[in-house]
């Protein structure tokens, strides 16, 4: 009975308010398996590849201040904190996590290893042109990670047009935010652009008096410069990033509740349980296109990208950090064999390397993998088929075949349908990404050494435009599969966070959605996801916990008369799962509202977010005693804070 109170809440709130390789390097430059990039909001894939891409116009519908705010309307990616201590987020794609989600920018692999944890806050929302979501196993010529899919970030280019753009944010949760870019033209053929970010978190907001912040007092400062270069027979972009961040969470003395009943060991004076994680992260990259005969759209293509991380963090007595290196690059060759053919050919080099301490234990993780593919593309008038396969060696796991098909049968422009299948392949990086785990009293155990995690993913997808009088309904329907033939396990359910590797684990994901122009000016999106996860647990095959079992979405977006008005609101419905043991938790909804003023130059927005209040009530398990033994942080499954409001402006200059 509540959900149905709060779905017509929403209907009437809106309602009454009057409301490829080359082809990464430049879209024109040669034929690609997916759609180009488009601003104007949520649209599905072409090609073989199902997924969607999420243009400006629907990043706009929230504040999307980050990558992780990105996908409040997006019934496919879920968006949750990994601990209730630090502020991790974690998404999750077909009900897994979102280790087995192959991050790229601008087709180059990204916001892996050390990065992870914290990568959601690490792509700040204005620098954004859009994201490309696709699901299942992907293309091949990215590499041999993706498992459940693929998140592309394209960011803002620096030949748009010339203009300087300005964002500011802040919220009831003393969080304040400032974006700014500019871009040059120096010459016709020399372009580049400047990306700036800064926020800060100024609170002491303990909404369920448990002496625990929130969320975390943040700082973050990005600095981003790109630039590129075209001319008749070659394109050139390159860039170099930089990000500094500090998070403190965990007890505070502004905090008027709980604090510790027993002493820590190792000082015999009691202090606060804090949690402390500092971050510097540099990063470069280059992209060189040299187009050999236009008309056969034939070229060659050479990517590269590298960063450097360093982690420092306390949590309570345990210190960690990491110094973490890493390199990609791949050379790719793409020509067109005739009007239905396409080949591409291609070689990559990935290196890891860093070096960690975890107390007085040292962790050395390096790997070296190098790979070539071969990808086949056959697009007739109704078909388009899409088959390729990678052989990569490792320095860690020797060689190994990544096989990779996709198959799309169009009979008309009303329906279409899909079929996908592959393998993928994941070294795990234990502490660089899950470090938070550290938030808590249970000790880490690993009962097995980890090895390289393996997957098959099986995918059947069906897309409809259905035309009801003068419009349009569409409707997408799909399954996926996912089985592990190696997967590493973090069981929660002993007294111990034990580690191991296992097989048979599985996802089964059914989901449906659709869109339809309700009257002019009011777009509404509904979608039903059904998730079985289950891994093995000591040989038991058991379900995967703090996993939603089902998702339900409603958003709603209206701009009436001239679209300088926008109001749009979003209503998920959660659906239960387990926690530890026999403990489960139940469905809550959360709701999202947020209007929006255009004006020449300027937009206005104001909203809120979690506005049914429906939150975790104690997340910090032992929080009355954190040095005891049954403070746990990492047991999340809903919002640890309440609703949260919001008031924001952009403002662009056409031209410096």
């Amino acid at each position: 009975m509540r959900q149905a109170l709060l779905l017509f809440f929403a209907l009437t709130t809106v309602k009454a308010a009057g409301q490829t390789a080359a082809d990464s390097i430049d879209k024109q430059a040669t034929v690609s398996e997916v759609t180009v990039t488009s601003s104007a909001g949520l649209r599905r894939m072409g090609g073989a590849v199902n997924g969607v891409t999420i243009g400006r116009q629907e990043l706009f519908k929230a504040a999307c201040c980050n990558l992780g705010e990105s996908f409040t309307t997006n019934p496919s990616v879920d968006v949750s904190y990994s601990d209730a201590a630090t502020g991790a987020k974690q998404i999750k794609l077909l009900g897994l996590s979102g280790t087995y989600v192959q991050m790229l920018t601008e087709q180059l692999p990204a916001l892996r290893g050390a990065a992870l944890p914290y990568s959601l806050d690490y792509v700040p929302g204005p620098w954004m042109q859009s994201i490309q979501v696709s699901k299942g196993a992907s293309t091949v010529k990215n590499g041999y990670e993706s498992m459940t899919g693929q998140i592309d970030i394209e960011y803002k280019k620096p030949n748009d047009m010339e203009q300087v753009n300005a964002n500011l944010y802040a919220d009831s949760k003393s969080r304040l935010e400032a974006n700014a870019d500019a871009n040059i033209h120096l010459s016709e053929q020399l372009s580049t652009i400047l990306l700036l970010h800064g926020e800060k978190n100024f609170g002491h907001h303990d909404d369920n008096d448990d002496g625990f912040l929130d969320m975390p007092r943040r700082q973050q400062m990005n600095l981003q410069n790109r630039w590129k270069l075209v001319t008749d027979r070659y394109i050139m972009h390159a860039g170099l990033s930089l990000l500094k961040e500090k998070r403190e969470g965990g007890q505070s003395t502004h905090l008027h509740s709980h604090y510790p009943a027993t002493l820590p060991q190792d000082t015999g004076q009691p202090h606060l349980y804090t949690i402390t994680t500092e971050a510097d992260r540099y990063e470069a990259y280059m992209k060189h296109a040299f187009i050999l005969r236009p008309e056969r759209q034939e070229n060659i293509a050479l990517m590269a990208n590298g960063s450097l991380h360093l982690q420092d963090a306390q949590y309570g007595h345990q210190l960690y950090d990491n110094n973490e290196k890493t390199l990609a690059a791949q050379l790719m060759y793409e020509t067109n064999l005739g009007d239905a053919h396409q080949l591409s050919l291609g070689t990559s080099l990935n290196h890891y390397h860093s070096h960690q301490h975890l107390g007085p234990t040292h962790i050395k993780e390096r790997e070296t993998t190098g790979g070539a593919y071969a990808q086949y593309t056959l697009t007739l008038d109704h078909l388009t088929l899409m088959a390729g396969l990678r052989a990569d060696h490792s320095s860690s796991y020797h060689w190994f075949l990544t096989p990779r098909l996709h198959l799309k049968y169009a009979p008309s422009d009303l329906v279409s349908f899909r079929l996908s299948a592959g393998k993928g392949y994941r070294t795990p990086h234990f502490y660089a990404e899950n470090h938070f785990l550290m938030a808590s009293s249970r000790p880490i155990r690993f009962l097995s050494p980890l090895g390289q995690e393996k997957a098959w993913n099986y995918g059947l997808n069906t897309a409809w435009n259905i035309p009801l009088g003068s419009r349009t309904l569409k409707l997408n329907a799909e399954y996926y599969y996912t089985h592990f033939d190696s997967q590493l396990v973090v069981d929660y359910y002993q007294d111990n966070i034990n580690v191991y590797n296992a097989d048979k684990g599985y996802s089964h994901t059914f989901q449906i959605d659709a869109t339809y122009p309700v009257v002019d000016g009011l777009t509404a999106t509904a979608a039903w996801r059904w998730n079985d996860v289950k891994s093995r647990y000591h040989g038991q095959m058991m379900e995967r916990p703090l996993t939603s079992r089902y998702k339900g979405l409603l958003s709603l977006s209206y701009a009436p008369g001239l679209g300088i008005w926008h109001f749009d609101t979003t209503l998920q419905l959660n659906g239960g799962g387990r926690i530890v043991g026999d403990e489960r938790f139940h469905a809550f909804e959360q709701l999202q509202a947020q209007v929006t003023r255009d004006f020449r130059h300027l937009s206005v927005y104001v909203g809120g977010e979690n506005l049914t209040n429906r939150r975790q009530r104690h997340p910090i398990r032992g929080y009355a005693d954190p040095w005891g033994r049954d403070f746990d942080a990492t047991l999340v499954w809903g919002p640890v804070h309440g609703p949260l409001f919001y008031i924001g402006l952009r403002y662009n200059f056409e031209r410096i």
